[in-house]
């Protein structure tokens, strides 16, 4: 493929699924995910293709209150959400150290930097660690649903993490499709938390600045 190519990362999923479809055996998929609205979709739309185990691992939110609501806000979504082959989920240890020291000298980059590149790095890299020592059959992450992601950016460093682990990476953009409409809907119907920055001290006062524009 020529490097200049725009990639639709929502076509190739599409065509994934065809090829997951007729399987007798659902594949084993670990699903980065940062919040329940996030995921409302991402789960509805991929529950019948997949046995989905939700990994909640997010360093880079702050404080430690919000990131516990969000992985309480996740769990309620879960148990109130009829799904057909019903999720696991596994939320791992609060690491705000380990965000902090990879966005170290990059604290004034602009939402959607350089910061936020290392940011999904290091998220989507332990996801693909746990993938293979899991064994999972795919891993990939609910990030791209968000309007103000880099879906490219998020599915290069998937492909990455994917050659470098030897776990299949399930490249995907949520958010076409009208994938976040979807999420927003769902997000009303369960009466979602809906947070208004993405999760670090960094978006938090940006928005915050943003808001007394």
């Amino acid at each position: 493929m020529n490097d200049n190519q725009i990639i639709n990362y929502g076509k190739l999923l599409s065509k994934k699924l065809e090829e997951i479809e007729p399987l007798q055996v659902r594949p084993h998929l670990l699903l980065h995910v940062c919040c329940a609205p996030c995921s409302s979709y991402v789960l509805e739309y991929l529950n019948h293709y997949f046995q989905i185990t939700l990994y909640f691992y997010n360093p880079n939110i702050s404080p430690k209150s919000e990131h516990d609501f969000r992985a309480e806000e996740l769990q309620r979504l879960l148990k109130e959400m009829p799904l057909e082959n019903k999720p696991e989920i596994l939320i791992e240890h609060y690491e705000p150290e380990v965000f902090l020291k990879a966005a170290e000298g990059l604290e004034n980059e602009p939402e959607g930097g350089k910061r936020c590149e290392k940011c999904f790095y290091l998220r989507l890299q332990k996801a693909a660690q746990a993938a293979k020592a899991h064994q999972f059959d795919y891993f990939t992450t609910t990030l791209s649903i968000s309007p103000h992601k880099n879906a490219a950016l998020i599915n290069e460093i998937g492909k990455a993490l994917s050659e470098q682990y030897g776990v299949p990476y399930l490249f995907s953009d949520f958010k076409k499709n009208n994938g976040y409409k979807r999420s927003c809907e769902l997000s009303r119907e369960y009466h979602l938390y809906r947070q208004n920055y993405c999760g670090c001290a960094f978006s938090k006062a940006a928005a915050a600045k943003k808001e007394q524009l």
